[in-house]
């Protein structure tokens, strides 16, 4: 996931409150305690101003896939905001020559925009197209391009490229997206950029909000001395681009370098390098948007297969600390976990449930965090037919979002959203383990931004990884995303009935499986049998129902050298609610570097005592007896277990006699 590293906070940002272009001039008290009153403008120069000041706008979409709950309450909307087809998303001027200046941020806010082309309009209302770009810079945060067609009323702003500290300036911009506003205030200081002191930032005390990003910041006689970009985020200062930096910047060429850090969720390490490329202006502003992403794309790539590299001594599951969960029993939840590296280097598994919905028909959304991604297992509603519900993109979406996590904000009313329509990708993505994730990207026209899922198809559902975000940003998550699939973990669980139906998808299935046999005969036998182990039994040792549940736990554990996936454990229950059931476990002899807890529990497995000896014992109203499969003395690593537990109190022969129909019919293969 991408850092942007820098304590001040651009300014831009778009603004769908009210517009009205305001020649509105304000002044007031500037700095502390001794302060002085502002001078006045020279009302000769506010018609200049208010001719070569325009708002950076976009087009609103016009189409929209999404169905809400209700008619859209549009009159909640202030009169000029319904009625304008454009969102306000910035400040832009004109310095002379038919060239205009913005942020560079301002002008990226197109990269991958679901709205229309940016273009300019001016106090009158009238709307100019970009036409090309013809400088810009990453790090200075400014763009100098030309429009397709001049405005009548063209003018164009004078500029000081030496202005003195002290003085009275004005910062001019579409503040919160309501018109041009003037706001007076004193240029303080000049400060360094943080990433090698190549220039200075202006620092002044007039007011900057959203939307005046890319404006000009004026002196007394009207004239340009900087760029308003930023203001600070813990005082009450503005920073601003000397306007000599943009006149003295090469022409018709874009120049990126900027230092820009990167983190991946499952560890705590930052890669710090410069994002630096260049490429030949002028282009135009679809071409210049096209050559920008390619570039951007490609860093993301590269940081990110950078930074794994960096790790890989350490990266489980082949790094240092992955021993510890390597030989940890798996877990048996159906919601899934994040495998991540704690302080000590050693890695675990990290979840974070927070809310559980029902759905019709023994349905249910649970949603939790994991690192900085949304984690959702979604429960097939018992209605939808399993075949609709794993390739059917717009069902599993209109069931994900039906408890509200997705709303529109329309004046002081929160919409719930019922459906996004169909995903504009709709892709398989094959993690480290061989899961087959599948990956889908919705729009979200009226926020500009994406949706995309990853979700793993699973007996009773989907387990699903989410990360909203602003559009322009998709590749980036998109490819940070895919590598987080390696890192999730996660049950696989369901009725019979359920697995009955997930089986017949094999092309959803994960590799894993290829190696696994079940036969699932109703009220008749139970078989599951792979490479390493099978077994099968009848309801003679267990009633075997639609409704019984089973439950596969994979674990990750090294095998003649290699780290693989495989199965630690099959659960096979009664029901979902009765603690009547069965279980196998796999269990990996520790390693030299684990604790005594691992070591005193593998040598009860191998001299087969308490709890492993074979003995019924009870709790909590359950009874439990344990059974070590095979000759324990000579184990290659690895033993397994049996396990009978049933509710209540049972005689001793009765357990044992359980115990002994479920090992009898239990086959050990792997050596």
């Amino acid at each position: 996931m991408r850092l942007r590293q820098g304590i001040p906070v651009k300014v831009g940002g778009v603004m769908t409150t009210r517009r009205r272009w305001m020649m509105l001039v304000v002044f007031g008290l500037c700095g502390g305690a001794g302060s002085v009153r502002a001078a006045s403008l020279d009302p000769a120069v506010l018609p200049t101003i208010q001719a070569a000041t325009f708002e950076v706008v976009a087009a609103k979409p016009v189409a929209d896939p999404i169905t809400y709950e209700k008619p859209l309450p549009l009159e909640l909307l202030p009169y000029q905001q319904r009625i304008d087809k454009y969102n306000s998303i910035g400040t832009a001027f004109a310095i002379g020559n038919h060239r205009y200046v913005t942020a560079g941020h301002v002008l990226l806010s197109a990269l991958g925009s679901l709205w229309g082309p940016l273009s300019l309009r001016d106090a009158s209302g009238h709307v100019y197209t970009i036409d090309k770009i013809e400088k810009f810079s990453l790090r200075r945060d400014f763009v100098v391009f030309t429009l397709a067609s001049e405005p009548h009323d063209s003018a164009a702003f004078e500029v000081d490229t030496r202005p003195e500290l002290n003085q009275v300036v004005y910062a001019v911009g579409n503040a919160l997206g309501t018109g041009v506003v003037i706001r007076d205030g004193l240029y303080t200081s000049n400060t360094p950029e943080q990433q090698d002191g190549s220039w200075k930032w202006m620092r002044f005390s007039a007011a900057a909000s959203p939307g005046n990003s890319g404006g000009p910041l004026l002196d007394k006689d009207g004239k340009v001395i900087g760029v308003v970009l930023m203001k600070s985020a813990n005082e009450n200062l503005n920073y601003a681009l000397p306007i000599s930096e943009v006149l003295d910047a090469p022409d018709h060429l874009a120049v990126i370098d900027e230092r820009q850090s990167y983190q991946f969720d499952v560890f705590d390490t930052t890669l710090s390098n410069i994002f630096k490329a260049k490429f030949a202006l002028p282009k135009r502003l679809a071409d210049f948007i096209a050559s920008y992403r390619r570039l951007q794309n490609a860093y993301f790539e590269q940081q990110l297969k950078a930074l794994l590299a960096q790790e890989s001594d350490r990266l489980f599951p082949h790094g240092s600390g992955s021993d510890r969960l390597l030989h940890s029993a798996p877990r048996l939840d159906s919601f899934p976990a994040l495998i991540i590296r704690d302080s000590n280097g050693d890695w675990g598994l990290s979840v974070r449930p927070i809310s559980k919905t029902m759905l019709s028909d023994n349905g249910y959304v649970a949603m939790g965090v994991a690192g900085h991604s949304l984690f959702f297992h979604l429960r097939k509603p018992d209605n939808v037919p399993a075949q609709q519900f794993y390739s059917d993109a717009s069902k599993f979406m209109d069931l994900l979002i039906k408890p509200g996590f997705m709303t529109r904000q329309v004046g002081s009313e929160k919409i719930k959203v019922r459906s996004m329509g169909k995903p504009v990708i709709d892709r398989v993505h094959v993690d480290a383990w061989g899961r087959r994730w599948q990956v889908r990207e919705w729009l979200v026209p009226f926020g500009n931004s994406r949706i995309i899922t990853l979700s793993l198809p699973v007996p009773d559902g989907y387990v699903t990884m989410t990360q909203p975000m602003k559009a322009g940003r998709e590749h980036e998550h998109m490819i940070d995303m895919q590598a987080l699939t390696d890192f999730v973990d996660v049950a696989y669980d369901g009725t019979i009935a359920q697995w009955k139906d997930y089986l017949k998808n094999k092309s959803l299935l994960p590799a894993a499986f290829d190696d696994i046999r079940l036969e699932l005969t109703d009220g008749q036998q139970f078989t599951y049998s792979s490479k390493r182990m099978g077994f099968s039994f009848t309801p003679k040792l267990q009633a075997i129902t639609p409704g019984s549940e089973l439950t596969l736990g994979f674990s990750y554990f090294r095998d003649q050298g290699k780290a693989v996936w495989g199965v630690g454990n099959v659960r096979v229950k009664v029901d979902p609610d009765d603690p009547d059931g069965i279980d196998i476990w796999r269990h990996l002899a520790p390693s030299a570097d684990l604790d005594d807890d691992y070591k005193s529990e593998w040598r009860k497995l191998v001299k087969q005592q308490h709890p492993y000896d074979g003995v019924a014992f009870s709790g909590n109203d359950v009874m439990w007896i344990n059974g070590v499969v095979g000759q324990a003395a000579t184990a290659p690593g690895f033993l397994y277990t049996a396990s009978y537990d049933v509710e209540g109190n049972r005689p001793q022969d009765v357990m044992k006699a359980k115990l002994d129909l479920l090992m009898k019919n239990l086959h050990v293969s792997e050596h």
